[in-house]
């Protein structure tokens, strides 16, 4: 198994609250969808000067690739690539 972590700042005007809820909208449902995802949650951060967390589980290494590439991902990204400032992102072996 391996766990994704990505922790993201938002572009400054745009409405934290509103963009963590459109993000979590059309990511979560992605369970399910693409094969191997497990497993996603997005959620408001608030410490760490960070807006909003990303986690998630993946059958494999193989399984995380595939995800990051699927349609259905790249389409859920469209809905909110452009309130990203920056990201960090972490993903481990279980």
């Amino acid at each position: 198994m391996v766990k994704h972590i990505v922790i993201y700042t938002l572009k400054d005007g745009v409405d934290k609250a509103a963009a963590v809820e459109t993000i979590r909208s059309v990511l979560e449902p992605l369970v399910g969808k693409i094969p191997g995802l497990l497993h996603l949650e997005v959620r408001p951060a608030y410490q760490g000067g960070m807006d909003y967390a990303l986690y998630s589980e993946f059958e494999s290494r193989q399984a995380l690739a595939v995800y990051a590439d699927h349609p259905l991902h790249q389409e859920a990204k469209t809905h909110f690539w452009d309130y990203l400032d920056s990201r960090v992102c972490a993903d481990y072996d279980v």
